[in-house]
C-alpha cells in the first residue's frame, strides 16, 4: 500500500465517520463566519469544548461582530474572558479585531500567511480559519491533531521537538484533502477530542483502528510521548487585602505579563517578612494600615511555575496626604469587584471573603 493510498484511506474513513458521528451543533458551527470561527479557535486553545460553549455564547452576545469587539473597552473584553486563563489570548483577540476592523475593512484575510501575521494567530489557527470559514485547503496541527497523527503513524518522539513537529506538518498536509476542507478540519479535531483522547482512548469506536500503527503495536496508551519533565520552580508572593469604608484596594496589572490587564490585589515581595508589610503599605501605597490577620495560602499552577499566593488582611487607618502618581490603584466595593476581570485564584478568594460577610 503506497503512502498516498494510506493517506486517501485515512481521509475517506475519517470523513465517513464524521458524517455519521461528528459534532455539528456546536455554537460556532452555526453561521460559520470568519469572525465566529476565529473567536472559537482562540477560545479552544488550551481549553475544553464544554467550558468554551457558554463563554462563546456570552462573548457573541456582547460582541456580535469584529467591529463591536474592536470598539469595546479592553476591561470589558477581559471581563468576558475571566476564568478562561491564558489572558494574552484575550488581549491579542482585541488587538487583531482592531486591525481587521480598521485596516482590513472588517474582512478577514483568506491566506494562511496573512492570517498568521495577526496577533495571536499561529499557523494552525490560521489554517482552521481558512478551511472552516473560507472553505479552502489548509492543514491544521493543534493538540488533538498531533495526538491523532502520532498514534496513527506510531511516532515515537515528543511532538514538541522541532524535527517531529516538522514531520507532523508534512503528514497533516498529505492527509488534508482538497475538497470538503471544513468537514475534514472539524472531523480530525473531533476525533482527537472524542475518541483519540489523551487518556483512555476509545479505540473500539475509532474509524482508524484497522490501520492505526499505535493500535496494532499496542502503543495507544504511551503515544504521543510526553514532554521531558523538568523541575517546576516554586514562587511566593504576598497579596495585600486592604479594607476601608470604600471597599478593598485593587490594582490594575500592567498590560503584559502574567494576568496582564486584569485587576488584582496589590502584591509585595516574598523577601519581606510579615511584620514589614505595614511599612510597605505606608511606603509604597501611601496608606497607614493596621494588620488584622494572615489568611491561608492560595496555590496556583502556571505552565512554567507554581505560585503560592499569601494573603494578608489590613484595615485602613488613614491615607497619607501625598498624592500618588500611580493611578492603577482603585477602591472597589463588592458590586464593583464582581464586575471586573480578576485572575481566577484571586476571584475565588475575594468571593469567599464577600460570602463570609467580611466586607463591611
Amino acid at each position: 500500500m503506497t503512502r498516498q493510498t494510506i493517506s486517501d484511506n485515512f481521509t475517506t474513513h475519517l470523513l465517513k465517520w464524521f458524517d455519521e458521528h461528528g459534532r455539528k451543533d456546536l455554537p460556532w458551527q452555526m453561521d460559520k463566519t470568519p469572525y465566529r470561527v476565529w473567536v472559537s479557535e482562540i477560545m479552544l486553545q488550551q481549553t475544553q469544548v464544554a467550558t468554551v460553549i457558554d463563554y462563546f455564547k456570552r462573548f457573541m452576545e456582547s460582541f456580535p461582530s469584529v467591529k463591536a469587539l474592536a470598539d469595546a473597552d479592553e476591561d470589558l473584553v477581559l471581563e468576558h474572558w475571566a476564568g478562561l486563563g491564558y489572558y494574552a489570548r484575550a488581549r491579542n483577540l482585541h488587538k487583531t479585531a482592531k486591525i481587521v476592523a480598521y485596516e482590513f475593512n472588517q474582512a478577514f484575510p483568506k491566506e494562511v500567511e496573512e492570517l498568521s501575521a495577526l496577533p495571536g494567530i499561529g499557523r494552525s489557527t490560521a489554517g482552521a480559519i481558512r478551511s472552516i470559514a473560507h472553505q479552502h485547503y489548509a492543514p491544521i496541527l493543534d493538540g488533538n491533531v498531533k495526538r491523532v497523527l502520532c498514534r496513527y503513524h506510531a511516532i515515537e518522539s515528543w511532538p514538541g521537538e522541532r524535527a517531529t513537529e516538522k514531520a507532523l506538518w508534512e503528514l497533516a498536509e498529505k492527509h488534508t484533502p482538497q475538497t470538503r476542507c471544513a468537514d475534514y478540519t472539524q472531523a480530525i479535531m473531533d476525533l482527537g477530542a472524542t475518541l483519540c483522547k489523551r487518556s483512555k482512548p476509545e479505540c473500539h469506536r475509532c474509524p482508524m483502528q484497522a490501520t492505526c500503527l499505535a493500535f496494532k503495536t499496542e502503543k495507544q496508551h504511551t503515544l504521543p510521548k510526553s514532554k521531558p519533565k523538568k523541575s517546576i520552580p516554586h514562587k511566593q508572593v504576598w497579596v495585600l487585602l486592604v479594607e476601608s469604608g470604600s471597599g478593598f484596594l485593587l490594582e490594575k496589572r500592567p498590560p503584559t505579563g502574567i494576568w496582564g490587564g486584569l485587576y488584582s490585589l496589590p502584591e509585595a515581595s516574598p523577601e519581606l517578612n510579615l511584620e514589614e508589610l505595614e511599612y510597605y503599605c505606608e511606603d509604597k501605597l501611601n496608606l497607614n494600615v493596621e494588620m488584622i490577620e494572615q489568611h491561608q495560602s492560595i496555590h496556583h499552577t502556571f505552565s512554567h511555575y507554581k505560585l503560592e499566593i499569601k494573603p494578608v488582611k489590613f484595615r485602613l487607618i488613614n491615607r497619607k496626604h501625598e498624592a500618588r502618581s500611580n493611578d492603577s490603584l482603585n477602591w472597589l466595593n463588592d458590586t464593583q469587584i464582581r464586575s471586573v476581570a480578576l485572575p481566577a485564584p484571586v476571584s475565588n478568594y475575594l468571593n469567599e471573603i464577600l460570602k463570609d460577610n467580611l466586607f463591611k
